[in-house]
């Protein structure tokens, strides 16, 4: 019985002795191994399967030590009758009978909202097959990195630093992350803040989503960019506000009458998605505002580090005198968007509820990933990391500056001082979404833009383009692509 689940062949991306205890485990669990015949010696099943019999040895005995399997003196290993038994004990009699139709649910009639339903950003979860992955928000693997993350993790979980995430930390947070908070990434920010002013999250959305749920009220005017980050403006129409835009130009939000506003959320250090900087002196008009008209402040400073020209922007927290600013941060974004990882600084008063509502929700975030990350801080490795990502993104903004100024005269390039994407504006008349779909058949992945824009008259000619997960070498050929889909779509007759 035992060869059948080994018929089909091991995987590369596992350990075989990975695999070897997943398949007992599966057969002992489906009840394929009799608990009254020895499994087979370790000698004949590594024969049998054609791997070592020191596999086979370590794998019986993580069995036995994880309750799957027992040790009979003398006559081998045999499975564990009280796995079955408990597998078994499950009585659903009377639930369920034979033939009986099952009614279906409205659950749309239960449902308070429909959030499937809210225009958003579609990515494809397969980028990395195609040749040319103009994408937003991904990042090329650095090999470096992953490997003093991956030490990083394997020291978190040393006897040493056990402490810190084998018991549940209820609504607190790792207080070695929040040092190296303090002392790594406030300071490049221009303020500090103690640690009763500092929050930890799953992600710099998940911030958003816990100070929308704290201020933003049904019928609350919550102001915002126009064009936005499409899910910050999800959250905030998700959660009831009444949602006023405001135009963008090359010096970020325009300043308008906020009277009224309860909020007030931006993205002053790269607007997204145009990535376009917000001038001083509108950041000093807007906390005057704050004052002035009593409304709040989210700055959601998602790539602080990522600027190549000029020097570094102040941020609005480090201006703010009054504590209106709710700054949010990302730790994970440039590093490996995949962890989930930022942070919110804020007055006490603000973190203290956000602490308790994010209790309500999942208590903390992963106290390991907390304290992985608190020792890649410590040891230097995110700012190393960090440089050396500043760097590569930098040679590829201005390549792709050049490439788009060379190949694509007719279309609008906004200029930045950084960031990881560029908002560029196709000729009249042509269609991004057009241009996206074609350009996918190609093997070549942009975004349209008009899904940022608040209201039905949004710009049908716009498009993200990022550039932090596609190779150097291909940026040009990628482009080179770009414009004959351009010229393909503008031979098209109009729709």
């Amino acid at each position: 019985m035992l060869e059948r689940i080994f018929e089909t062949p091991f995987r590369a991306d596992q350990t075989l002795q990975q695999q070897i205890q997943e398949r007992l485990i599966e057969a002992i669990l489906a009840g394929k191994v009799s608990p009254y015949d020895p499994l087979p010696a370790t000698r004949v099943l590594s024969e049998q399967i054609g791997v070592s019999r020191n596999t086979v040895m370590l794998v019986y005995e993580r069995l036995a030590q994880d309750g799957y399997i027992r040790t009979v003196n003398r006559r081998g290993y045999f499975v564990d009758e009280s796995v079955l038994r408990d597998k078994l004990n499950v009585d659903v009699g009377g639930l369920v009978r034979p033939g009986e139709p099952v009614e279906a649910v409205d659950f749309t009639a239960h449902m308070t909202g429909r959030y499937s339903r809210q225009p958003n950003i579609v990515k494809r979860g397969d980028w990395k097959g195609y040749a040319y992955p103009f994408i937003y928000g991904q990042v090329a693997a650095d090999e470096t990195s992953i490997a003093r993350w991956r030490d990083c993790v394997r020291m978190a979980g040393t006897r040493r630093h056990a402490h810190a995430w084998v018991g549940d930390l209820v609504d607190g947070d790792d207080p070695m992350l929040i040092e190296q908070i303090q002392r790594r990434m406030l300071p490049h920010r221009g303020f500090r803040a103690g640690p009763e002013e500092l929050l930890v999250t799953v992600g710099a959305q998940n911030a958003l989503f816990l100070a929308g749920g704290l201020f933003c009220r049904p019928g609350a005017q919550v102001h915002l960019e126009d064009p936005c980050y499409v899910d910050a403006r999800n959250i905030f129409a998700a959660q009831g506000g009444q949602l006023v835009p405001h135009a963008v130009d090359s010096n970020g939000m325009r300043m308008g009458d906020f009277s009224g506003a309860a909020l007030v959320y931006v993205t002053p250090g790269h607007q997204a998605p145009t990535n376009v900087t917000m001038s001083m002196e509108r950041r000093l008009a807007l906390l005057e505002a704050a004052r002035r008209d009593d409304f709040l402040i989210i700055e959601d400073d998602y790539e602080h580090e990522l600027n190549f020209i000029g020097a570094q922007h102040p941020t609005l927290k480090s201006l703010d005198v009054s504590g209106r600013v709710i700054h949010i941060g990302s730790l994970t974004k440039p590093l490996f968007p995949g962890l989930r990882l930022g942070f919110v600084a804020a007055a006490a008063p603000v973190i203290r509820e956000l602490r308790a509502l994010r209790r309500l929700m999942y208590r903390h975030p992963s106290a390991l990933a907390q304290r992985a990350m608190a020792l890649f801080l410590a040891e230097g490795h995110y700012d190393t990391h960090i440089r050396r990502h500043r760097k590569e993104l930098a040679a590829r903004w201005k390549l792709m500056m050049r490439e788009l100024d060379r190949q694509l005269p007719d279309c609008a390039v906004t200029m930045t001082t950084g960031g990881s994407g560029i908002w560029l504006a196709l000729p009249e008349g042509v269609s991004a979404r057009a241009v996206q779909r074609r350009a996918e058949q190609q093997g070549l992945l942009v975004e349209a833009g008009d899904v940022h824009y608040h209201g039905t008259n949004a710009p049908k000619n716009r498009l993200r383009l990022g550039f932090g997960a596609i190779e150097a070498r291909k940026i040009a050929e990628g482009i080179t692509l770009l414009g004959q889909v351009i010229a393909q779509e503008r031979a098209q007759p109009p729709r």
